[in-house]
């Protein structure tokens, strides 16, 4: 099994709530559920649609 290290966002809110990264940057997961499911990502593409706005409600 490939043991992952995981980065909290430095955004993440004052109970720790919060997406987390791994640190080979193509894994997300949701801090509250960490044996929970992942999502894996193309960062680049995940940072480009946060920066246009494409996840503002």
């Amino acid at each position: 099994m490939i043991r992952r290290r995981w980065r909290k966002s430095s955004y993440s809110n004052p109970n720790g709530d919060c997406v987390e990264l791994t640190s080979t940057l193509d894994q997300l997961r949701d801090s509250k559920d960490p044996d929970g499911p992942t999502l894996k990502v193309d960062v680049v593409a995940f940072i480009g649609a946060v920066q246009a706005g494409r996840f503002d409600r």
